[in-house]
């Protein structure tokens, strides 16, 4: 009995002594972070992204209001200029830049400062190190993103006048949570390889080059493979092959992040959007045309928050595992 008391209370000190551990490292990167000439760059690199947006909303919201004058409070993230982006397009596009410049260093750059050696030099976990690196940019995010969205539905309320109704709030607020695990896959991708790679020139342009081929040429792969293996170059086979072509390009542009975050929140955005896959015409027979509600909405994206998540803990454990069997060596 006082053998199982000790072993209790050794284990609820080591927890205590981790957590401990953990919290510290947390506040020293979190300060890190905003105390760097770095966070003026993203800070910047935010507000345009928003400005941008807001403007871009502004100049479009009197023809798509013409189109369509409900869920205005929603518009404002969807809609665009002749020119100029929605906010959404632009947060797709720039959002990943923040979690790759947050992280593309994480690791590697205190490595060679020798500053890596000496940190786990303290009494502290090994995996404090790492995870209080992700969870600081983690948090960092969910700032940036939420103060970026919340300024642009306030600078709608001051152009429009209209308080949001609770599902266009809901939606937004779904909208938010997709956008911080987002940028969150592209934060755990950089501190992969900053793990992997010794320098952080070399991370950043391995970061930067998968994100390019997520965002520009996932897509010509997509048509390219489904035209390879459905092809349509004739009349027989185009009327054979069409909707198997499209669900095989539609699977394959679905392994990209980008694409995932795209469709779901132009889905939770826009109750209009009534489906995310192929829809064939004795489907459409008996429906009514109308707006989706906000469950209904929900329940055709769930799977791509699913698939985020799951893309963001894959590319963190690799790089936890990773780091927990490197050795550090000393300077």
């Amino acid at each position: 009995m006082a053998k199982s008391i000790s072993m209790e209370k050794k284990a609820a000190s080591e927890h205590a002594a981790r957590r401990s551990a953990l919290g510290a490292l947390y506040r020293k990167e979190m300060s890190d972070h905003i105390r760097g000439k770095r966070f003026l760059i993203i800070l910047l690199l935010v507000a345009v992204t928003t400005a941008a947006g807001i403007y871009g909303a502004a100049t479009g919201m009197k023809d798509e209001l013409a189109k369509d004058a409900n869920f205005v409070f929603l518009k404002l993230y969807t809609t665009g200029g002749a020119s100029v982006p929605s906010y959404v397009s632009f947060m797709a596009l720039i959002g990943p830049f923040v979690g790759l410049m947050l992280g593309f260093d994480a690791v590697n750059s205190e490595r060679s400062n020798g500053t890596l050696n000496r940190l786990l030099a303290q009494p502290i976990y090994r995996d404090s190190v790492i995870i209080g690196k992700f969870l600081a940019g983690t948090a960092l995010i969910a700032i940036l993103v939420t103060a970026s969205s919340v300024l642009t539905g306030a600078a709608g309320f001051l152009t429009t006048g209209l308080l949001p109704e609770g599902e266009e709030l809901a939606r937004v607020l779904v909208y938010i949570l997709y956008s911080i695990i987002y940028i969150c896959f592209w934060l755990a991708l950089a501190i992969m390889f900053s793990v992997f790679c010794r320098h952080s020139a070399t991370s950043a342009l391995a970061s930067i080059a998968v994100w390019v081929i997520f965002a520009v040429f996932m897509s010509l792969l997509a048509g390219f493979l489904a035209g390879v293996i459905y092809p349509m170059t004739t009349d027989y086979e185009q009327a054979v092959n069409a909707l198997n072509n499209y669900n095989c390009q539609l699977f394959i542009n679905r392994l990209s992040p980008y694409y995932l975050y795209t469709e779901a929140v132009s889905t939770i955005l826009n109750p209009s959007v009534r489906a995310v896959n192929a829809v064939t015409v004795s489907q459409m027979v008996g429906a009514i045309s109308g707006y989706l509600p906000f469950d209904q909405s929900l329940l055709l994206v769930w799977p791509h928050l699913v698939e985020l998540t799951a893309l963001t803990l894959v590319a963190f454990m690799i790089s936890y595992i990773k780091f927990m069997r490197q050795e550090i060596r000393g300077n």
